[in-house]
C-alpha cells in the first residue's frame, strides 16, 4: 500500500503506541490495546485490525507524521505494510506504569505457575505450591521478561533455584512401558536405554518380548525415544504412563 502523507498533524487518543528506532530516527505506529500481542501471536493477522491509522509516525502523541524520506531511508521501502509489520514485529510495545506493573505481576505468576507444574521436592516427590514458588523467586532477585516466552524463563529459573539452593527442586519425572517386540534385541537395546532411565521401575524378560517400566527426566525423552526407534527399525512402542510422576499432596509453607 501507497504511503499516505496527511498535512497537518493528527491527534489520537487513547491508543497502544509501538516504537522502533531505526537508521537514526525513532518511528511509532498506532495500535489498538490487545491488538498487538495478538498480530504478534499470530490470532490477528489483519493490519486493518491492528492499527488505529494506516500510517507511520515520528510522534503519535504529537500527531507528527513521519516524512517519506525518512521511511525511504531507514526502511528501504515505500510499502506501508511491510514497514508497519517490521515495527510491529521488532518495536518496543509502549504501556503506562500501571499496564506494566500488572504486565510484569502476571508474567510472574504465569512462570512461578509453570515452575510448580513441572518441578516438585525431589527428596518427597511432592508439588510446590504457586505461592511457594513465587516466594523462591523472588529471593532469586531477578526480573522477569514480559517479552520472552515465560516457559523458556520458567526452565531458566529452574536451573538457577537448583544452582543456588534456593529449595530442593527437580523436574517431576515421566513414567514410560518401553516395549522390544524381540527378547535378545531387548538385552542389546537395554544397556543403551538404562544409562538414561532415573529409575527402573519394573522389567520382564518373559514371553516373546521384553518390556521396561521406568522413570526418566523430561529432557531425556527424545533421546530414548530416537534410540528406540532407530534400534528396533520403527518396531518398538514407547507409552507414557504419566507425565508428572509425583505423590499426592502440595507442599505447603
Amino acid at each position: 500500500m501507497p504511503i499516505n502523507q496527511p498535512s497537518g498533524q493528527i491527534k489520537l487518543t487513547n491508543v497502544s503506541i509501538v516504537r522502533l528506532r531505526k537508521g537514526g530516527k525513532r518511528f511509532e505506529i498506532a495500535c489498538y490495546k490487545n491488538k498487538v500481542l495478538e498480530w504478534r501471536n499470530g490470532v490477528e493477522t489483519d493490519l486493518d485490525n491492528v492499527l488505529q491509522i494506516n500510517n507511520v509516525f515520528l510522534n503519535v502523541s504529537k500527531g507528527q507524521v513521519a516524512p517519506k524520506d525518512d521511511l525511504q531511508k531507514a526502511f528501504k521501502s515505500e510499502d506501508l505494510n511491510t514497514i508497519v509489520a517490521e515495527i510491529l514485529k521488532k518495536g518496543e510495545l509502549q504501556v503506562s506504569d500501571k499496564e506494566r506493573s500488572n504486565q510484569i505481576d502476571n508474567t510472574h505468576r504465569e512462570i512461578a505457575t509453570i515452575v510448580a507444574e513441572k518441578c516438585v521436592n525431589p527428596d518427597t516427590k511432592r508439588p510446590y505450591t504457586v505461592t511457594m514458588i513465587e516466594k523462591a523467586i523472588s529471593e532469586l532477585h531477578m526480573s522477569v521478561k514480559t517479552n520472552r516466552s515465560t516457559k523458556s524463563q520458567a526452565l531458566e529459573i529452574i536451573k538457577l533455584l537448583q544452582e543456588k539452593n534456593i529449595i530442593p527442586i527437580a523436574r517431576a519425572q515421566m513414567r514410560l512401558r518401553i516395549t522390544v517386540p524381540n527378547v535378545k534385541e531387548g538385552k542389546r537395546i537395554r544397556e543403551k536405554l538404562l544409562p538414561l532411565v532415573a529409575q527402573t521401575e519394573d522389567e520382564n524378560f518373559d514371553g516373546d518380548e521384553y518390556e521396561l517400566i521406568c522413570a526418566i527426566d523430561p529432557g531425556h525423552y527424545r533421546t530414548i525415544s530416537e534410540v528406540l526407534q532407530s534400534e528396533t527399525k520403527g518396531k518398538g512402542q514407547l507409552e507414557l504412563l504419566s507425565l508428572n510422576d509425583t505423590s499426592e499432596g502440595d507442599m505447603q509453607l
